[in-house]
């Protein structure tokens, strides 16, 4: 008889996960996710889809510990309970419906990075490694016993869209090799000592907002944690709001690092190049600046360096 699995999840980590549980054989009763929030800016796959396509039951609470997806999840006697990137905590009387156990897929190397949005917070932090973690889930989040990992790097110029897509990569692996080893009973089941590790919360769009008094590194760090497809590094300017989808380090001796050492603080145009001047006086080298809009980070018009300059101008005049 195949195992019985109900799967939580969302993004595409759930949706490369749901379809390696069906390749090994898993029956998937049911598919438990959100609906698409209509604020948010929905850049990836849709596990519903995914579900509907292999005519799996597809439903989206808003309440994770109502009553009615406790039925129903009930109703669909698993074995097995899987979340993948799903958005809520589940609660252990619902964990304890699954008869063989209940397994959540974390995009961190656990116990780091415990809690929200892992990939943007090691990003931002200046990490050179990250990845997936399989593990029970327990009454705390991202705390019970670890099942199997899978490390992927985190390159210096690396956004966190960028990881995000390696994460994902890690997770599908991660979950495919160790789930003959699971549905059999033998996977090991190794200590997550949360003493060693660290816990993030959420993050909020205005968490964006760069202070040009901090060093480069750090500074170019934020960039790459929240660019596009993410809500976007921004500084403002005389009431606008300036997005920087991409940037680099400016390289030493660059025009940008040589002019910065005389300039102040902040995004700055000279010779056709934008650069913003960080707290050590080293330089960030902007390469698309976007002019914020309602639409998202990316959905602004790009300003070039000689609109910027014009912009500067025409503030100084007003």
């Amino acid at each position: 008889m195949k195992p019985r699995a109900v799967v939580f999840g969302y993004h595409n980590v759930g949706v490369r996960c749901l379809q390696v549980l069906l390749a090994r054989g898993v029956e998937v009763a049911l598919v438990v996710t959100h609906e698409d929030s209509p604020t948010e800016n929905i850049w990836f796959g849709s596990v519903a889809a995914v579900a509907r396509e292999h005519g799996i039951a597809v439903i989206t609470p808003a309440d994770p510990a109502g009553a009615e997806l406790r039925e129903a999840v009930s109703a669909a006697r698993p074995d097995f309970i899987f979340s993948f990137y799903y958005r809520h905590m589940l609660p252990v009387a619902l964990l304890a419906l699954a008869a063989r156990g209940a397994y959540n897929l974390h995009g961190s190397l656990l116990p780091k990075y415990r809690g929200r949005v892992p990939t943007n917070w090691a990003v931002l932090n200046g990490e050179t490694e990250t990845g997936a973690t399989l593990h029970e889930m327990a009454a705390k989040p991202d705390a019970g016993a670890i099942v199997g990992q899978t490390a992927v790097p985190i390159l210096p110029d690396d956004t966190a869209a960028q990881v995000f897509d390696k994460v994902t990569v890690a997770a599908e692996q991660t979950l495919w090799r160790v789930l003959p080893a699971l549905l059999a009973g033998e996977a090991a089941h190794l200590p997550n000592d949360l003493s060693q590790g660290s816990y993030f919360g959420g993050r909020k769009p205005e968490d964006g907002r760069i202070d040009w008094s901090k060093p480069a590194a750090e500074v170019y760090n934020l960039i790459r944690a929240v660019a596009p497809p993410y809500p976007g590094a921004f500084t403002e300017l005389n009431g606008t709001r300036f997005v920087i989808a991409r940037a680099r380090l400016a390289a030493p001796g660059s025009a940008a690092a040589q002019a910065a050492r005389d300039l102040p603080a902040g995004l700055q145009v000279r010779d056709n190049a934008l650069f913003g001047v960080c707290g050590d006086s080293r330089a960030v080298t902007i390469l698309e600046l976007r002019e914020a809009r309602n639409g998202g980070p990316d959905s602004g018009p790009v300003v070039s360096p000689a609109q910027f300059a014009q912009f500067i101008d025409s503030s100084r005049q007003s």
